[in-house]
């Protein structure tokens, strides 16, 4: 097979929060049939999974990592000032954010310390936003920690964080699930791994009825961000999206096994095409009618 028609295996991981170890039950399904990745991007909360996998940790350190990055230590304030903010008692300008930034800094280092791009087994790139443009920012330089950082920086929620003299906040806000960069990459063959968000069911507040039309929004932008590329066919984009039954807080770290569980099931059922389509040089080919 020439190299101008290898296939180049690209997984994206988009925005999701805890839903986003999902990647963790692909990671296990693919580390079992030997299929090796040429490249991760990841956004938002999947930034922590696609950095993860990149330097190669294993399973249960990064399972551990889970269990460290989602607890509500992370949200410590956020109650007290957003009613501060709320009666005008608070400023709020853009470097501000409901909770305080530092818990979030300091979980992130204890995962990738001074860890950076080139530390990485494999090509990693880490979507973040320009707070201030709105433009879509690919990161794949420098600290780790400072783009999982940036990326992961829920708007209102968490402070912006500045890389290389830009004020940057959640991937999510440009693109929650960024399959572009791994074409422009590339990738021929893209896993693309989206989460939507839970809607609300009871709307008595005002912070749960701005998550609602956030969530509202947020999913349209991904259904809208895939649909566009899989009917480009500029490479062939393979929907992994695990289907949660249950609503999935975003520090629900108790489902996690589940969590995995799921990411597993809906690798398995994508895996023959996977196979295929690896074998046949990533050539799109008519998909298998179900047994």
């Amino acid at each position: 097979m020439s190299e101008s028609t290898s296939p180049k295996l690209a997984l994206v991981i988009g925005s999701g929060s805890v839903k986003c170890a999902a990647a963790l039950g692909l990671w296990k399904v693919f580390q079992r049939e030997g299929i090796e990745l040429d490249m991760v991007v990841g956004c938002s909360g999947g930034s922590l999974y696609a950095a993860a996998i990149a330097l190669g940790y294993d399973m249960d350190h990064t399972r551990q990592m889970t269990l460290d990055f989602w607890t509500g230590d992370l949200m410590s304030g956020y109650a007290s000032n957003l009613k501060a903010t709320m009666s005008g008692e608070a400023r709020y300008n853009e470097h501000s954010g409901l909770v305080n930034g530092e818990p979030l800094l300091e979980v992130l280092t204890r995962a990738f310390g001074g860890k950076t791009f080139a530390d990485a087994k494999l090509p990693l790139y880490i979507v973040a936003t320009d707070f201030l443009t709105g433009e879509k920012v690919v990161l794949s330089e420098g600290r780790i920690l400072d783009a999982v950082r940036a990326s992961a920086a829920i708007p209102m929620i968490f402070p912006p964080w500045e890389v290389n003299g830009q004020l940057l906040t959640d991937g999510a806000v440009s693109d929650p699930l960024p399959v572009d960069v791994a074409i422009r990459e590339g990738g021929n063959i893209i896993l693309a791994m989206g989460f939507e968000l839970t809607l609300r069911k009871r709307l008595r507040s005002f912070n749960a009825v701005q998550t609602h039309l956030n969530a509202i929004y947020m999913n349209n932008i991904l259904r809208a961000t895939y649909a566009f590329y899989n009917l480009a066919h500029h490479a062939e984009i393979i929907p992994v999206i695990p289907d949660f039954d249950e609503s999935v807080s975003n520090f629900d770290t108790d489902s996690l096994p589940g969590i995995i569980e799921l990411g597993e099931a809906v690798t398995e059922e994508q895996l023959p095409y996977i196979k295929r389509l690896l074998m046949a040089g990533a050539a799109p080919i008519p998909r298998l009618p179900p047994k």
